[in-house]
């Protein structure tokens, strides 16, 4: 070790995230210690990586973490997480920033303060190219003062902001390439509740537990859309064709508008939703690119509505994932196997169920005769704690099915997760 290069102590040092971890490997010897001075480009202090950081007063912490990012210069990567503290003084915590400011390239930064701290003002105008933002407010963006030039990426979570302040605060970041935004509070000043966001840059979005009447997205180069635990009035995107990956979680959408250019969707995955199958399938059926189509425990707003997986083979013949969920709630097979027809090049096939019977082995046996190159086989299945008799019996019957079944494709590797 003592014929390392001072920079690569920095290098290792820095690759150990957790300020605690590095000063405690600092004090080995003079070397590590003018690389954690010197060389030393990431530091983290998060609340769940340390117990003792919960026994401490808060003004001992604040000390701890000011006499440890002053030993340091030239920090690029900053973390500071304090989940359940009481407020921090904010002199010290702008301290901190200042302090860093000139060198940081991405700051994670979760810490409540009396008063609060304007980041995007400390921040603003600097080399900053990843910002983190967490349990704080925005309140009045300046797009010319508080401006993010170097900013590709930009995470909010559980932060208050109006609709107006986003869309500026997007503004405010021309190169912006990923955006992710989590549980926020949208400060409304109408009755509808309505968030318009343009960004000519913008390639990633996820949005994730929010509630609104209408979102409405224009992002030109946008090639992945995600949307999880979200209730929308009207979802709408608006671009030119980029996305390439469109997913969907527990979502409610009345209505749903991704554009009609999806020649280029390659993944689409959509669970814990209600789906409207014609509307939905003319919605992705130019997507001739197609390589992942996951549908998973989607309710059909329509009870005798049938996925013809003919028409999908048909459609998607570059599709080489395909995961289905066999529902049986209202006593109907949403998937059709009726017609000849191959999915040629599906090499994995995830099948699950919400009620298992003796036909999903035989729905299986269907699926797999229609997949001449699968390799791989995943069988998802809900086992509850409350098992009668005849529950267990049906169990070992699918299994016993299925194992008959595979001895027909020993090509084909099996894989069971349960819950």
């Amino acid at each position: 070790m003592e014929y390392l290069p001072v920079e690569v102590v920095g290098n290792i040092l820095s690759r150990l995230g957790a300020a605690r971890e590095v000063v405690i490997s600092s004090a080995t010897c003079r070397k590590w210690r003018d690389a954690f001075r010197y060389h030393l480009h990431s530091l983290s202090f998060n609340s769940n990586d340390w117990p003792v950081y919960r026994d401490l007063t808060t003004s001992r912490l604040e000390l701890l973490i000011t006499q440890t990012i002053f030993q340091t210069t030239g920090l690029q990567g900053l973390t500071i997480l304090m989940d359940d503290f009481d407020e921090f003084s904010a002199s010290t915590v702008m301290a901190w920033l200042m302090y860093t400011r000139e060198s940081l390239h991405r700051l994670n930064y979760n810490v409540r303060t009396m008063p609060s701290l304007n980041i995007l003002d400390i921040c603003g105008r600097q080399k900053l190219q990843s910002l983190v933002l967490a349990h704080n407010a925005i309140i009045g963006v300046d797009p010319n003062y508080q401006r993010f030039a170097c900013l590709t990426a930009l995470s909010l979570n559980y932060v208050s902001i109006s609709a107006l302040d986003l869309n500026l605060l997007l503004a405010a970041c021309p190169k912006i390439e990923a955006l992710s935004i989590i549980n926020p509070e949208i400060a409304m000043s109408d009755i509808l509740v309505t968030v318009e966001l343009s960004s000519p840059s913008l390639k990633s979005f996820y949005l994730e537990a929010i509630s609104l009447d209408k979102f409405v997205l224009e992002a030109d180069s946008l090639e992945n859309l995600q949307l999880r635990n979200c209730s929308l009035e009207l979802f709408e995107l608006i671009g030119k064709g980029n996305l390439k990956n469109f997913k969907m979680d527990d979502v409610s959408v009345i209505h749903l508008d991704i554009g009609d250019a999806t020649e280029n969707l390659e993944v689409v995955e959509v669970s814990n939703f209600t789906i409207i199958w014609p509307k939905f399938y003319h919605m992705i059926s130019k997507s001739s690119k197609l390589r992942v189509l996951k549908l998973w425990d989607v309710m059909f707003d329509d009870e005798d509505e049938m996925v013809d997986l003919e028409t999908i083979a048909f459609c998607f013949p570059r599709l080489s994932r395909l995961s289905l969920c066999y529902d049986l709630r209202d006593g109907t097979v949403h998937y059709s196997l009726h017609g000849l027809y191959n999915l040629e090049n599906v090499v994995v096939l995830e099948v699950g169920w919400t009620v298992i019977n003796n036909c999903f082995s035989e729905w299986v046996e269907g699926l797999l005769q229609r997949c001449p190159s699968l390799r791989k086989l995943i069988i998802h299945g809900t086992v509850s704690d409350t098992k009668t008799h005849d529950d267990c019996q049906m169990l070992a019957s699918f299994t016993s099915s299925i194992v008959r079944l595979m001895r027909k494709y020993i090509q084909v590797d099996v894989q069971f997760e349960y819950e």
